[in-house]
């Protein structure tokens, strides 16, 4: 009886390296490849395409700053934040609802009318708060600083629904407590932040007057919420009081 056949494998050839031009290597992960930090900072949110917007629809926007600059919870930046709101407060396609400022971040709720005026707005306003904090801090300091504030792109959640809303108002309210800025203060309500004219405070229904400022302190030129979430959706989800603790 014949033997059967060994069957043979086909060996395939290694592959050449694929090279330009110059002989440079092409294709394949690089050490070194990537978008670059800025200030010690890498970059950590995707250009994924960002979904889609409708004028019912608000979002909860994060913005990280670079590290070399100092806590955010100072006087001079929170006058310079002010005065960025101010330069926006006419722009009828976008509104920031409420702002916190934290060491080193900003927490916003804006409304938009439309992808297009989130990116636009969003845009402008982080050049007039990187120009304005750049400028207070080089007043404050005596020495000159420019370039980078914002570490990197904005981080954005769109809320949906009164519970998503609820969280996110509480969240930027009163987000000092989380971090335990609250300790050794006088103040009921975060200084740093739009929570002095945030009319949904449970305390606010015994004592209409608890949270009345110092004659020399400047609120925070932020817009009353239009969206229907914002405004009164939030409610069906349960009551904010100045004592909660987001995330707790």
């Amino acid at each position: 009886m014949a033997k059967p056949r060994k069957k043979h494998v086909q060996l395939e050839l290694p592959k050449a390296p694929k090279l330009d031009k110059n002989g440079q290597h092409r294709g394949g992960k690089r050490d070194g490849a990537g978008r670059k930090p800025k200030n010690g900072i890498r970059a950590g949110e995707s250009h994924d395409r960002r979904p889609a917007l409708t004028k019912r629809t608000p979002i909860h926007v994060t913005l990280r700053v670079a590290r070399d600059l100092d806590s955010l919870r100072r006087r001079h930046i929170y006058h310079a934040v002010r005065l960025a709101l101010g330069s926006i407060f006419e722009r009828d396609d976008f509104k920031v609802v409420h702002l916190s400022l934290q060491h080193d971040h900003i927490h916003m709720l804006v409304e938009a009318d439309n992808r297009r005026a989130l990116t636009n707005g969003m845009r402008t306003l982080n050049n007039v708060i990187a120009r304005l904090i750049n400028d207070a801090v080089t007043r404050r300091t005596g020495r000159e600083r420019t370039g980078t504030v914002f570490a990197d792109r904005y981080h954005e959640e769109v809320i949906r629904t009164p519970t998503e809303a609820r969280y996110a108002l509480r969240y930027v309210v009163n987000n000092w407590r989380k971090h335990g800025d609250h300790r050794g203060r006088t103040w009921l309500i975060d200084p740093f932040s739009s929570a002095a004219v945030f009319e949904g405070w449970t305390e606010l229904a015994d004592s209409p007057t608890l949270f009345r400022t110092r004659e020399t302190y400047k609120r925070l030129p932020v817009w009353r919420a239009r969206t229907w979430l914002l405004r009164e959706g939030w409610r069906r989800a349960g009551a904010i009081s100045v004592y909660d603790v987001p995330s707790a």
